[in-house]
Parts: C-alpha cells; sequence; structure tokens
C-alpha cells in the first residue's frame, strides 16, 4: 500500500510540474516558446559563458558571449534572462548596446549593420540572485544546498522554465549552439563540475578556483550545468562503437566507495544503448555521472545523479515487477536521454514526449539486453497502472508548453505496442538506430519522427501517433462471441484508425484488423475463448 501511495505522488508531481495546461497563455509565453522575428534572422555558433558563484549570498555574476551568423539583415536581437536575474550591460566589439527589457526578453538594439553571413558576437553582463529551485529537477534554477560535513553542494537544473532562468542564452530549443565554453569560479575548497571536457584549472589569490570545460558537440541550453561540490573523482574507460570513450564520476567524497559499486551500471548501460540506438552521441565530450542534491538530470554529457546509490527510483520499483530493481533507475534512465533529448532534440516544447517517451522506453530495453525480452514486455507493461489517460501527450505549439505527464509511461507503451506492428525485432533495432543516425545533433519535430519511423518500418503509423499522442482516449476492443461468431471493432478512436491486433483464440495466435464498424469471423471449436496480447497498450471489453 505504501508503495502504490509513494508512486501516486510522484507522478501526481511528476504532472503537475510538466504537464499543466494553461487555459490562457500570456505575450511572455509566446516571446518563450516562438521563433520571434529577433531570434529567427541569426543562428547561433558559440558561447563562452563566464560566471563566479557566491555560495554565501547564493548570488552568481558574469558574463556570456554569444557568437552568431547573420542569415538575414536586422538590428535587433532577442536574448532571454529570467527575474531577478539583471543585465548590466550589453557590448558590440567594446561599445555598449541600448537595451530594451521586456520582462523575460531583452531587445538588444544593435548599431553596427548586420550583414548577411558575417560572424558577429555580442556580450552580455549580468548578475544577481538566481531563482532558487524549490523542486528540482522538475521546476528550474539553482539548489543551494549542503553536504553532511556542511560543504557547500550545489547545482543547477531548468529544463522547465529554461536555461534564462540562470545565464541569458538564445532560450529556444530550435537552435543549438555548436559548442561552448563554460568558465565557473568557486571557492578553492569546492570542484566545479560542468559539461564535455576540463580544458584548465585557474587559482587566484583570493581563494577562489577557476574550472574551465569545453564543449565540442552541440548542445542544447537546458543541457548546460554548473555542480559544485566536495567531490572525488574516479574514471574508466569504454571500448565503444565509435572508438575510446572517457567515462568520469564526480561524488561527494564520503561516497567515493559507494558510487564505485553504484556506478558499475553506467558501462552496462553504454553497452546496451550503443546495441540498440548506435554509438553514444558525444564522443568527443566524453561521459560524466555527476552527484546532486536532487533526483538527476539528463544534462548532456554530465549526467547528474541523487538516486542515493540504490536500485530503482529511490530503491522502489515502478513497474511493481521486481525488475525495476535490477537497475539504478537514474543512472540508465536519465543517461538514456544523451540519445533522445541531447543528440535528438524537439524543436518546440509541445514535442517533449519525443524525449520522453523513447528514454522511458529504453528502461525496459535495458531490461531486455540483459534479462530477456519477457522480463522487457513485464516491466513496460507494469507500468500502465500510473497512467492517467486525461489529456493529449502534445502540448500547445510555440507557447513553450509540453503535453500530459503521460509522455513518459504512455509514450513508452506506445512505442512497445508499435513495436508490435512492426513484428521484426532486428528491423525495429535498424529503426532506433536510424533515428540516432538520420537526426544526429539534430533538433526534430514529431512529423519528421512519425514519417521516418512509417517510411522505415512500411507499416502507415500515423493514425497509431494521432491515437496516441494527440488524443487521450485509448482503443477499447470491443468483441462478441456467439456461437461460433466472432463480431469485433475498435470503441474510442479517431476517425480512420484500423490499428491490427494479436489475440489469442483457443489458444492460437491470430491477427485481426478491426476498425470502428463493426466485422464479423468465424472461429472454430466449441466455447471458443479469446484474449487480446497484453503487448498492445489497449483496452478490450467482453459483451454479451
Amino acid at each position: 500500500m505504501k508503495n502504490k501511495t509513494f508512486l501516486s505522488i510522484v507522478f501526481l508531481l511528476i504532472t503537475i510540474s510538466i504537464t499543466a495546461q494553461k487555459n490562457n497563455f500570456t505575450r511572455q509565453d509566446t516571446l518563450r516558446g516562438s521563433i520571434t522575428p529577433e531570434r529567427v534572422w541569426w543562428d547561433l555558433k558559440y558561447y563562452h559563458l563566464d560566471i563566479q558563484v557566491f555560495p554565501e549570498t547564493k548570488s552568481i555574476k558574469g558574463k556570456n558571449t554569444i557568437e552568431y551568423t547573420v542569415l538575414k539583415p536586422y538590428q535587433v536581437l532577442q536574448v532571454d534572462l529570467q527575474p531577478p536575474l539583471k543585465i548590466t550591460k550589453v557590448t558590440q566589439n567594446g561599445k555598449a548596446l541600448k537595451v530594451i527589457s521586456e520582462v523575460n526578453a531583452h531587445f538588444v538594439q544593435l548599431e553596427e549593420k548586420q550583414q548577411v553571413g558575417a560572424v558577429n558576437a555580442i556580450v552580455v553582463y549580468y548578475e544577481g540572485k538566481p531563482q532558487e529551485a524549490k523542486r528540482a529537477p522538475w521546476d528550474g534554477g539553482f539548489s543551494w544546498k549542503k553536504d553532511k560535513n556542511n560543504n557547500e553542494f550545489i547545482a543547477t537544473s531548468c529544463q522547465g522554465l529554461g536555461a534564462s532562468v540562470w545565464w541569458p542564452n538564445k532560450d529556444h530549443m530550435y537552435d543549438e549552439v555548436e559548442n561552448i565554453d563554460i568558465s565557473v569560479r568557486v571557492p578553492s575548497n569546492l570542484m566545479e563540475v560542468s559539461n564535455g571536457k576540463l580544458k584548465s584549472v585557474e587559482k587566484h589569490n583570493d581563494h577562489t578556483t577557476t574550472y574551465n570545460w569545453t564543449v565540442k558537440n552541440p548542445i542544447n541550453n537546458y543541457g548546460v550545468n554548473v555542480n559544485i561540490g566536495d567531490y572525488a573523482h574516479f574514471s574508466e574507460k569504454y571500448n565503444g562503437e565509435a572508438g575510446v570513450l572517457d567515462m568520469n564520476y564526480y561524488v561527494l567524497k564520503y561516497n567515493l566507495e559507494k558510487a564505485k559499486k553504484q556506478f558499475k551500471d553506467a558501462p552496462k548501460m553504454m553497452k546496451a544503448f550503443e546495441h540498440w540506438f548506435g554509438k553514444y552521441p558525444f564522443y568527443k565530450d566524453g561521459y560524466k555521472l555527476v552527484e546532486v542534491p536532487y533526483l538527476g538530470m539528463e544534462h548532456q554529457s554530465s549526467v547528474t545523479y541523487g538516486n542515493k546509490f540504490a536500485n530503482g527510483y529511490l530503491g522502489r520499483d515502478l513497474s511493481g515487477t521486481g525488475w525495476g530493481l535490477k537497475f539504478d533507475f537514474i543512472i540508465i534512465h536519465e543517461s538514456g536521454h544523451e540519445w533522445f533529448a541531447n543528440n535528438i532534440t524537439y524543436k518546440d516544447m509541445a514535442d517533449m514526449w519525443i524525449h520522453e517517451s523513447f528514454t522511458n522506453y529504453s528502461e525496459s530495453l535495458f531490461i531486455e539486453y540483459y534479462y530477456g525480452k519477457k522480463a522487457a514486455a513485464e516491466y513496460i507493461i507494469g507500468l500502465r497502472k500510473t497512467i492517467g489517460n486525461r489529456s493529449p501527450i502534445i502540448g500547445k505549439y510555440d507557447v513553450n508548453n509540453s503535453g500530459s505527464g503521460d509522455m513518459y509511461n504512455k509514450g513508452g507503451n506506445m512505442l512497445h505496442t508499435i513495436r508490435q506492428l512492426v513484428n521484426n525485432d532486428e528491423k525495429w533495432r535498424e529503426i532506433l538506430r536510424g533515428l540516432n543516425s538520420e537526426f544526429y545533433h539534430q533538433t526534430v519535430t514529431t512529423k519528421q519522427i512519425e514519417e521516418y519511423m512509417s517510411q522505415k518500418s512500411g507499416v502507415d503509423l500515423s493514425k497509431v501517433f494521432d491515437q496516441y499522442l494527440r488524443d487521450y482516449r485509448i482503443p477499447e476492443f470491443a468483441y462478441a462471441i456467439r456461437g461460433n461468431q466472432l463480431k469485433y471493432k475498435w470503441n474510442h478512436v479517431l476517425d480512420g484508425f484500423n490499428m491490427p491486433i494479436k489475440v489469442m483464440i483457443n489458444g492460437k495466435i491470430k491477427t485481426l484488423q478491426p476498425t470502428d464498424i463493426w466485422k464479423t469471423a468465424q472461429l472454430e471449436g466449441s466455447n471458443p475463448t479469446l484474449k487480446v496480447d497484453e503487448n498492445y497498450y489497449v483496452k478490450s471489453k467482453k459483451l454479451d
């Protein structure tokens, strides 16, 4: 009973924080969520985020250099930064520029003529006390905590509200920066860990130290992170599909021995996911697990971890099958996002299912790799009890709005259902690997993913995607057996929904092609029985 209550609370919180639907969107929602005229004319190339963190005052101060290519002439550039942080100055070629601010959006008035093809840069100076995350990682900001030795333990997380909650940037997912340098100055008794590889460490005379990190691959804004603590470090080399991969681990010093044991799931994860999805997408930047004071997050090449060095989700099996205790949920789930979120990234928040559905499904694929197909199916099916089916998975476009929290477990079960339709495990694996190859380091739309999967599977999946992503209802397979005649149809479906389904009739597998109109079939034997294959995420109803 306690476990069921815990699961209910967990998914209620996820649903509230990620999927709450707004009835009335504001101009701020549009400025944040759309490709505005002040964004569309320039292509983001490079950031150098250079900040100092002051734990004693919970404040930061620094600058971000934003380098861009001019796509068409325009003289106003939108930069995003959320209060209470303040932009103190913006310069181009050393000259201060006028900035017109509208809450989170700041419109830089450029003086030099922006010539098509030119590569220009501005420097945005800012400071203040960033928003403190109240319930990381589901809300955004800084987590200012202490470890058990009373040392500062600090981290950022910002997927929902956006990276502009703590640093100035072009805060829309459609345009990823090609590479970024991150410099963070902290008290010298602490270590700072960010994305990519450590380039250098500079010690200063005022008992502070700057850690300089460099990211060579494209990265989404919310993937950029700062982690500060009294860290110990250990590492290993992994021989993967694209060569030797550096795998680094940063944990609080008193957790080092626990981490060395628990983090053995990391190379196991890498082996399984390279099998299913193709090469790890960020060999140049390496892979890191970094302990933080919240549950965890998929920061690119700097996956954050707070699962208390236990298997399951904080020691619990979300599926209720036992299989969820065979792995560390945060290591597997958040690392799965390296392929689906960080390699393949949605262009608009409404398409967040691309991140969460595939990554939810990756948990069962990890189980399948090590424990078999039956175990994997039991796990994904076990997650269905948490699905709400109250609103669509896809959100509203151009207003930074995600859809239902069902994008996790319902989305994973949708993919498991589609696998049954493909009906060829090797082809299914080719599709998953092909997605990560076709859309390597790209931002994408739902339409692109749907069309690719239909094309490569040879199955028209358009109505399936419509039903599971754009409608909240689950298809109901209604049937009646009278003598040796079977009548069957789909209920609660969109017009044109005609998904085939496997059933067991008198112990024999048969594929039916129901529509929303009654069909009939002749059965053999006396007192025939029918059972729907539970690998399909549908309901069934036997009529008298």
